[in-house]
This record gives C-alpha cells, structure tokens and sequence, in this order.
C-alpha cells in the first residue's frame, strides 16, 4: 500500500508540473504534504517535517549555489567569457571553430547556470558566427552541448549539487569524475554531432547582437580562465589533498575548513571581486551589483531544489525508504542503469532537468544508502544527471529558447536540440558504467 501512495505521488507531482503548469516548488509542497498525510503522518506534524526537508537542502546548498551564480554573471559581464571565446577561436583556427566554441561552453558553463549561460553567451555565438561567415547552428551547439554537460553532470550547478547532498556524494570527487565523463559526452554531441548540422536554416532573433566590449577593456586571458575555472580547480584540488593527507595530520582540521564547498565558493567571489573587478578599475559597488543581479537568476532554481527536501524527507520519517530498498533488492538491473531509466522517464513527462533529477534522487536515496548494494553515491549522481539531460521536447523550457533565439522550425528543434540532449545523456550513461568498472 505504501508503494502505492509513492507511486501516486509522483504521479500527482508529473500532472501538476507537465499539465496543470504549476510552479514546481509549490508541486512538491503540495505533494509532500499529501503523501506524508496519506502515510499516516498526523496532520500536526507535517509543518515541522516540511520545515525540515526545507532546511536539509538549503542548509547544505544556499551557499553553493548563490556563489556560483554571482561568478557566473560577473564572468559574463567583465567581458571574461568574451576574451576566452576570441582566444580560442583564434587558438583554434576558424577550421576547427566548433572545438574553440566546445571549449568555450565547457570553461565558461561550470560557473555559469543554463539558462542564464543560454541567455548570455548565444550572442556571442551569433557574432563569432557572423565574423565568419559559418552557419549559426553549427557554431553553437557545440557550446550548447558543453553548457547541457555542466548543468547535467558538474556541481556547483543546481541539480548535480543537489543530488550530492540527497546521496551523501563527495561535492569534490563528483567534480572530477563528472569532469572524466563529460568529455566524451561533450565530443560526440558538440563539435562531432555539429557537422551534420551545417544546412540548418536557423539564424538570431531581430536585434539580438553580441554585447562586446572593446578589446582594451576585456581582461587577460589568464586571469579570465584561473577565475572561471578556480572554483573546479580548488573543489578538486582539495579533495585531492585530503585524500593525499595522513589523517592524524595536525593540519587536517584547517584544511577540511578550507576546502568545505562554502568556504571555497566564498574564496572565489573575494578573489574574483578583484581579478574581475577592482583590479580592472571597477568599483567595488558595481562589483557588488552584479552579484546582487545574479540573484534574481538564482531565486526561482533554488526553491525548486529546495522543493524536493520534504518529499525526501517524508519518505525518510515515514520508514518509506526502507521498503523502496528492499523492493530495489529484488531487480535484476545495475542500480546506476535503474537510475538512468527512472530518470528518463521523470524528464520525459515533467521537462524540468533539475525536477527530474531531484524527484528521482528522492526515490534513489535508500538504494544509494544501503550497503549491501555497493553504489558509489557519486556515480550515482552522475547516473540522475545524466538521465535528467534525455529527451528534451515540448515541455522543455531549454527546448523553446532554442527554437525561439535561432527562429528554427520545431522539427529542426527537435533535429537539433533534442537530439543534441539525448546523446550527451546516452553518452554520460556510457561514461559512467565504464567508470563504475574501473573505480
């Protein structure tokens, strides 16, 4: 019976999302509550367990995620990712400027969330395009393809963090084997998926025009690329350490307080507050107002993350969990293979990346948590990330901001697109159960 009420659930949570088009956060309130009420949970209790899974998440991502929104938006507006695509693109060759926008995307996109970097660097493509004489869907979906990859697969992007702290996942160790999966993943459906593409008829919306700064106003290379990547380079780095250190190491308490994923994002926007601000002879105050703009962006993903706390959590109260583990015990089916499917599946009726990947996650929790299974919780994020990027269509917000900035037809949205999505998802599934093999 249990089963059952879950299953109606989430039922209840694809009607409200995919057909009713309610906001995803009220959803998985609403659904929450109705589960934990229908589990037996005594109507009085249910406020202070939703509070509770409210707090689990936010607790633990807040930080995280606001931090890599603010960097995400003064990358952008300093002219940083401006400066790594023309040095690329002039690195690379105008031959091979697929790869040079790839890269790009992949550099840029760890900071940046999707549909903001979607927003913000698309026009750049079309001036990189239009420089150049090469046709615009070509040019961007490789970088498309490398922003999907890091909203899918690299914290400290909303739904991969989320999932680390839903599976108890190393926000470090899922860096780096995010990072080794993404590469391929990035390969296939970017700049070799890109060459089937040329003949697309697409082109920009009217007046939709690169913002770029002159050339004596864009930072250096160096300093552009060490402040996109430094929150990559330090989550890895550290993790690396912490493993390479004894840990009877009188140092060990400092360090572990260092590397925390607050205090490193928290490092990033002091450092990147001078390397792309003051130090440039920007006021601190303008500094401080992108940051305080990269909220508005940050506002609406984060409650939806925060949605999926309670639901967790009133299957965790309940006893719930342990039964959905013992039910897992008895398929057949490589858990990180079972993730991918139950994942898929979520994305195909709700559109929503992030809501898919969280819904799944909170039904994935006791199978990640049992030892018995021997799931590497984080390839298990890894697995949700990966299904979460399959199939987008209609129902997709991402899905329609490409149709409607490249004035493409919805059968080359989906020729594009979609096809695009699906081979970065089939790719990551791919990565992950070779790595399941190796680590």
């Amino acid at each position: 019976m249990t089963i059952l009420i879950v299953a109606t659930a989430i039922a209840a949570l694809v009607a409200l999302v995919a057909i009713a088009k309610v906001n995803p956060f009220l959803a998985f309130l609403a659904v929450s509550i109705g589960m934990a009420i229908a589990l037996g949970v005594p109507p009085a209790d249910v406020p202070p367990l939703v509070q509770k899974g409210l707090g689990s998440i936010l607790g633990g991502l807040t930080i995280v995620i606001a931090a890599g929104a603010m960097l995400g938006r003064l990358v952008v507006d300093s002219g940083a990712a401006q400066r790594i695509a023309t040095t690329l693109v002039g690195l690379f060759g105008t031959s091979r400027i697929a790869w040079a926008m790839a890269a790009t995307g992949f550099i840029v996109g760890i900071p940046l969330f999707y549909n903001v970097g979607f927003v913000l660097l698309v026009p750049i493509v079309f001036a990189i395009s239009g420089r150049f004489g090469l046709p615009a869907v070509a040019v961007a979906v490789p970088a498309l393809a490398a922003l999907s990859v890091a909203h899918g697969l690299l914290p400290p992007h909303p739904a991969p963090a989320g999932l680390v702290k839903q599976f108890d996942a190393s926000l470090g160790l899922t860096l780096l084997y995010g990072t080794i999966v993404a590469v391929p993943a990035l390969i296939l459906a970017g700049p070799v998926f890109a060459r089937f593409l040329r003949n697309i008829d697409a082109h920009p919306l009217p007046g939709l025009s690169a913002r770029e700064l002159p050339e004596d106003q864009l930072p250096g290379i160096w300093t552009s690329l060490l402040t996109s990547l430094l929150p990559a380079l330090l989550l890895v780095g550290s993790t690396a350490v912490e493993i390479a250190a004894p840990q009877t190491a009188a140092a060990l308490p400092l360090l572990r307080f260092i590397t925390h994923p607050d205090i490193v994002m928290l490092l990033t926007l002091a450092v990147a507050a001078v390397t792309l601000g003051t130090a440039r002879g920007r006021p601190l105050a303008a500094v401080m107002a992108t940051y305080g703009a990269a909220l508005a962006d940050v506002g609406p993903v984060l409650l939806v993350v925060a949605g999926a706390g309670p639901f967790k959590e009133v299957l965790v109260s309940t006893g719930v969990d342990k039964q959905i583990a013992a039910a897992f015990e008895g398929l057949a089916l490589d858990p990180l293979l079972l993730a991918w499917l139950l994942t898929v599946a979520i994305r195909v009726c709700v559109g929503s990346a992030t809501v898919a990947g969280l819904t799944a996650a909170s039904i994935l929790a006791p199978l990640v948590a049992d030892p018995a299974q021997g799931v590497d919780p984080n390839l298990m994020v890894l697995a949700v990330g990966a299904g979460s990027l399959a199939c987008s269509h209609v129902n997709d917000a991402g899905f329609w901001l490409f149709k409607e900035y490249f004035s493409a037809s919805i059968l080359d949205t989906f020729r594009c697109w979609t096809a695009m999505e699906t081979i970065v998802s089939i790719v990551g599934l791919v990565g992950v159960l070779v790595l399941a093999r190796i680590v």
